[in-house]
């Protein structure tokens, strides 16, 4: 028995320190008592959600490796990147709601004062392994040193491309906030995040964080990131609310009639970031496509077109099948469709959701040519066509 203790103890210390920690104790306590978690795993809303590609592996080798797609997988040019300057971020939005994309599902919110930031993956790789994993296809905006402080970071789930150990690293020396799904402190205690500073939420509880509120709210998803995935980290979308705005981050999520009630609860919402990358036929349960991420903004809006939708979980690394310019492109035309505002910033250019929102389709620069016909949303009853708005159709 003290043999394989041993053993156990020996394999534990040889892993990668970016697998992170198993919750234990009474972290893992309050997991087993949350009415999210069956079976030793949290549930998904919706019932359960395929988590690894269906179909037949040979139908997914064809599609993966075709020698004609695979080049339309990347950009064929430099990505463009808007330098942020300390000069962008040190004047305080004139409507009080600055949003920075800097890329993937990183963004900086700047909301009534306040400074949230989502998902910072400022890692080369998203990858336990600085050698191998889906690399950065442009750098980040700025260093991470010259963002200046943040008041609370944002982690939705605890993937690579979603919880970066070396950004984590950086911030732990800070005296930054973080609000988390249940079980992910684990990993950033691991990594040298004091426990005072950990705000970790199981769906639909709140914490306040100066003068903003975050709720946890539901996710179509799943959790892991060492071989042994325990499914015992929540993943989780957040509503943050300050004195004058609202705004929604999906995280990562398949579609799902929970937005309508995340929306009737916490919205509307001035700008929601929602995820519209890296889908796939062969996973259509745990990411949405542009069609499906339009669609959601809408149900989180009461079903109108409302506020500005910033896509994400785009652009920056490689993680699906399709075309890199492909989530752009769909994005655009399914917004227009329902004459939905969409801001499509170049990485690192802030915006303020009230404002001019940037449109221009930057992508086509550097990408292969896209010419196909996109599925749309339908025209709801509370969307005009003369209220069209065809952003990014020039």
């Amino acid at each position: 028995m003290s043999g394989s203790r041993s053993l156990s103890s020996g394999l534990r210390a040889l892993q990668p320190a970016a697998f992170g920690a198993d919750p234990g104790g009474a972290r893992l306590a309050r997991i087993r008592t949350s009415p999210h978690f069956k079976d030793g795993v949290f549930q998904n809303p919706g019932g359960p959600a395929r988590t690894r590609p269906s179909g037949s592996m040979l139908d997914f080798a064809k599609v993966y490796f075709d020698r004609d797609q695979r080049p339309r997988r990347g950009p064929r040019g430099t990505v463009p990147v808007h330098a942020t300057t300390l000069a962008d971020l040190s004047r305080p939005p004139v409507t009080g709601l600055r949003l920075t994309w800097m890329g993937h599902s990183s963004v900086l919110a700047e909301i009534d004062g306040h400074r949230v930031l989502f998902d910072p993956v400022w890692g080369e790789r998203c990858s336990p392994f600085a050698f191998a994993g889906p690399k950065r296809l442009h750098p980040v905006p700025l260093p991470l040193a010259a963002l200046g402080p943040v008041d609370v970071v944002v982690i939705s789930h605890d993937h690579y491309d979603h919880l970066d150990l070396p950004t984590i690293k950086a911030l732990a020396g800070t005296d930054t906030r973080f609000a988390v799904p249940l079980g992910v402190g684990a990993h950033l205690e691991h990594w040298g995040v004091s426990a005072d500073r950990l705000r970790e939420l199981d769906w639909h509880e709140s914490t306040r964080v100066g003068g903003l509120t975050l709720t946890a709210t539901p996710a179509r998803h799943f959790c892991g990131r060492g071989l042994r995935n325990t499914q015992h980290t929540l993943w989780a979308s957040w509503a943050v609310a300050g004195d004058r705005h609202r705004i929604y981050h999906s995280g990562d999520t398949g579609y799902f009639e929970g937005f309508k009630d995340i929306g009737a609860q916490h919205g509307p919402f001035d700008a929601t970031m929602i995820q519209i990358g890296a889908y796939s036929e062969f996973w259509p349960d745990i990411h949405m496509t542009p069609e499906e991420g339009v669609r959601a903004h809408l149900d989180l809006q009461g079903g109108r077109a409302h506020g500005a939708l910033l896509p994400i979980h785009w652009g920056t690394f490689n993680l699906a099948t399709h075309a890199w310019a492909e989530p752009g492109e769909w994005t655009l035309a399914a917004a227009g469709a329902v004459g939905q505002a969409v801001a499509v910033p170049v990485p690192g250019e802030p915006f303020e959701p009230a404002g001019d929102l940037p449109a221009r389709p930057w992508w086509r620069d550097v990408s292969l040519p896209l010419n196909r016909k996109w599925p749309v949303p339908e025209i709801t009853p509370d969307t005009s066509r003369d209220d069209l708005d065809l952003v990014g159709e020039g």
